[in-house]
């Protein structure tokens, strides 16, 4: 007999060691410490304060794993003879009194209700129930505090998504009508309405008859509140009058689901309370005691909620989830203590142990309302004993007497003796932690050296790029001073050309001159003929002058065209380097497992580049592009201006030179006038000569006559010489030289010697014309050198 207890004694610790085995068999996915998809957590300190007064205080956490699959929990503590104020239900409520004890009132569709409420007991209100609770004056321990913990359940609509939360304020409701509308709606006096509306909005929790030294007439708020409630609602019947006698359900009282000497288990559903027959929520109670572990097991039906009520313990939680799923949810270890919430989802399977030295309790809430039958993997009524041993061996991949011994072991069942499990637990707990802190160390570690390394890699190619970018700048510089070279050669040749087809037509038209000049003095004179050939040289040349001009445009356009053409190219082939390399940085970033910060630093590098490439620093931003490019227009519109001004200027000094022309013609014409008339009268004196040489000769004193009359006319000529003025005589002298020569000789002199001015003229003109245009040649080379072959500003002719 001694020998069979020694030997069961040896199988209980065993059999939970086999338990946890078992337990860790069942993983299918990585180990976790912290936070999955399977198992949620909330601590203590982690409550929200939704209200805090001397007489009670209001806390609330939310548990869960996302979108409609949150739970709301509101934990309310009164101290002794406090009230907590009437409020209207948006949601089911389902409560468990933890300590103290009072009273619940109520008010439904068919009557008031009140119940008293002690610790243990269970109750659920349906949404749209107004209620209030009191706290007794003398609970009974001394100073103790009504606690009760509660979870409202919203089955239309999930708690993260209700506009309106778990309840809302009776007088908060009442005050949203005026005047008026109460008056008429209750039938009650104006003076009544006036002292709801105008009183004082009093915290959610009060101490109860705070209002019983105040005058008679007065009533306390909450009363009247309740009064015109119940008035409205059933019919003005009494808070006091035809109450129902309604009880609530007490764990400690009910008989237990299991029990043993390592603790006992309890579920409350519709079958014990009544209350909860349409609700879709049930309550459970776990009690271990030191050194116990509740069995490995799953809920088929059910999430459960539960709420540490005394001592701390250990959780362990198996992922069920499938393989392609494994990133989502992992098993999980954690430690709870009281006042901790912890929700597990339906079909985890999971096991609570309790430490050596302290008992574990806890109790919660399942969202199905009916009766919940864990499956458990270990005991007596293990789901494993109804399956064939080769099957269990199978699946283990251990031998059939492996499983044999294993499940003959299975004394115990449900609540099992697990010494030391939940120190162990917690060892594995630290270590992963451990090993989870190390892996994340590492995981930094390898992730700082792949960015280094992409840093390096990236600096790298940024400096490949640098010097590709460089070696492509000075190609282009090369190709620019070579263009440009091959332009200056061009326009050298063409102003060669120009200049030996200007010496070929100066030729030709010296010739021209020369053979009209001759047939001039062929025929005696020939002002028109000159005029006319001077016109015709003058039309020919502002002929020439303009289509060289349309010539130099054409070029220009032409250049400007070709320069545009291969900006566009350079831009294209810029921008296909770009996207070849914006691909490459995405498949790289793609097989590192993500990068966005590559490709931000290479957009930025690449922006980078485009502001130096502009000749301004990065760091000027848009103000220093925008800067430059009125600078580009102001010169611009200069080199316009100074154009126009050259053209403004040329015309005038045609014009000045045609006025000149004509005034030189008009002299010409004169002066010919002046030497027609001379010859007239030299004629007219070498008539009169002659006429007196023959009446000389008549008289027969031919020579005295003509000495005579000679020396009458000298001696008039010295008479008018005394007269004229010295400027008279250089005129007459000039004059008479010109009678010296025969007119043809000197008109023709005198058209040489304008045509010689005006080709003088005109090579200083094509010389000034040649200097601007090396001006603007040198000019423009500066800026295709400056900007790097790109990026001209195009000078259109006006």
């Amino acid at each position: 007999m001694a020998s069979d207890e020694s030997s069961m004694a040896a199988r209980v610790p065993l059999l939970g060691c086999l338990c946890l085995v078992l337990l860790s068999c069942c993983t299918v996915s990585g180990e976790s410490y912290v936070g999955s998809t399977a198992v949620s957590v909330a601590r203590r300190d982690e409550r929200t304060v939704v209200a805090h007064t001397e007489y009670g205080e209001i806390s609330s956490v939310d548990v869960g794993y996302g979108r409609r699959g949150t739970y709301h929990l509101q934990f309310i503590t009164l101290e002794p003879n406090s009230l907590f104020l009437p409020v209207l239900l948006h949601a089911e409520m389902v409560l468990y009194v933890h300590t103290g004890s009072g009273r619940l009132t109520w008010v439904d569709e068919d009557d008031t209700r009140r119940i008293d409420i002690r610790r243990g007991d269970v109750y659920r209100l349906p949404p749209g129930t107004i209620f209030h609770i009191q706290s007794d004056l003398q609970p009974q321990q001394r100073g103790e505090k009504l606690g009760i913990h509660a979870i409202f359940i919203n089955m239309e609509e999930s708690y993260c998504e209700s506009p309106v939360g778990e309840y809302s304020s009776v007088g908060d409701l009442l005050r949203g009508f005026d005047r008026k509308v109460l008056q008429e709606a209750f039938k009650v006096p104006a003076e009544l309405v006036d002292e709801i509306l105008n009183a004082t909005r009093p915290p959610a929790i009060i101490r109860a008859g705070a209002t019983a030294t105040s005058l008679p007439k007065k009533q306390v708020f909450w009363e009247w509140e309740a009064r015109i409630l119940k008035s409205y609602l059933v019919g003005g019947e009494s808070l006091n009058k035809n109450k129902k006698k309604t009880k609530a359900f007490n764990v400690f009282d009910a008989d237990k689901d299991f029990e043993n000497c390592n603790g006992w288990s309890l579920t409350v559903t519709k079958n014990d309370l009544r209350a909860l027959k349409h609700a879709d929520i049930g309550v459970f109670m776990v009690n271990l005691t030191k050194g116990s572990m509740m069995g490995p097991h799953w809920n088929p039906h059910a999430t459960e909620v539960a709420i540490v009520l005394h001592g701390q313990g250990m959780i362990r939680v198996v992922c069920a989830s499938s393989s392609s799923k494994e990133s989502e949810c992992k098993n999980t270890r954690l430690s709870v203590k009281k006042g901790d919430v912890f929700m597990v989802q339906r079909f985890h399977p999971m096991a609570q142990m309790s430490y050596n030295n302290e008992s574990f309790v806890f109790m919660g809430f399942s969202t199905a309302p009916g009766r919940n039958y864990p499956q458990f993997f270990a005991g007596r009524s293990s789901v494993l004993q109804a399956i064939g041993r080769e099957v269990l061996s199978v699946s283990f991949n251990v031998p059939n007497t492996t499983v044999e011994k294993l499940m003959e072991t299975q004394t115990d069942s449900v609540i099992l003796e697990c010494t030391s499990c939940a120190e162990e637990e917690e060892r594995l707990m630290k270590e992963e932690i451990e090993r989870e802190k190390e892996r994340r160390e590492e995981e930094e570690e390898r992730r700082r050296r792949e960015e280094e390394e992409e840093r390096r890699k990236a600096e790298e190619e940024r400096r490949k790029e640098e010097e590709e970018e460089e070696r492509r700048k000075e190609e282009e510089e090369e190709e620019e001073e070579r263009r440009q070279g091959r332009e200056e050669e061009e326009w050298r040749r063409r102003r060669s050309e120009e200049a030996k087809r200007e010496e070929e037509e100066a030729k030709r038209q010296e010739a021209e001159m020369e053979r009209r000049q001759r047939e001039a003095a062929a025929r005696g004179g020939g002002r028109s003929v000159i005029k006319e050939w001077e016109e015709e040289e003058e039309e020919r040349r502002k002929e020439e002058e303009e289509e060289e001009e349309e010539r130099r445009q054409g070029r220009e356009e032409e250049e400007w065209r070709r320069r545009r053409s291969e900006e566009a190219k350079r831009e294209e082939e810029e921008a296909k380097r770009q996207e070849a390399e914006m691909e490459r940085r995405q498949r790289e970033a793609a097989a590192r497992g993500g990068g966005r910060s590559v490709i931000k630093e290479w957009e930025e590098e690449e922006k980078r580049k485009r502001g130096e490439k502009e000749g301004r620093p990065e760091e000027e931003g848009q103000p220093g592009r925008r800067r430059k490019e009125e600078e580009e227009v102001v010169e611009c519109r200069k080199e316009v201006e100074r154009r126009k001004e050259m053209e403004r200027r040329k015309r005038m000094e045609e014009e000045e030179e045609k006025r000149r022309q004509q005034r030189e013609e008009k002299e010409w014409r004169k002066r010919s006038e002046e030497a027609k008339r001379e010859e007239e009268g030299a004629k007219g004196q070498e008539e009169e000569m002659e006429r007196r040489q023959r009446e000389a000769a008549a008289r027969g004193g031919r020579p005295s006559a003509a000495r005579e009359w000679e020396k009458e006319e000298q001696r008039k000529e010295e008479e008018e010489e005394e007269e004229v003025q010295p400027g008279r005589r250089r005129k007459e002298e000039e004059e008479e030289r010109r009678r010296q020569q025969p007119e043809e000789e000197w008109s023709g002199r005198k058209s040489e010697e304008e045509w010689s001015r005006r080709r003088s003229e005109k090579a200083k003109r094509e010389e000034k014309e040649a200097k601007i245009q090396e001006a603007e040649m040198e000019r423009w080379q500066r800026e295709g050198a400056g900007r790097g072959g790109g990026g001209k500003v195009k000078v259109e002719k006006f």
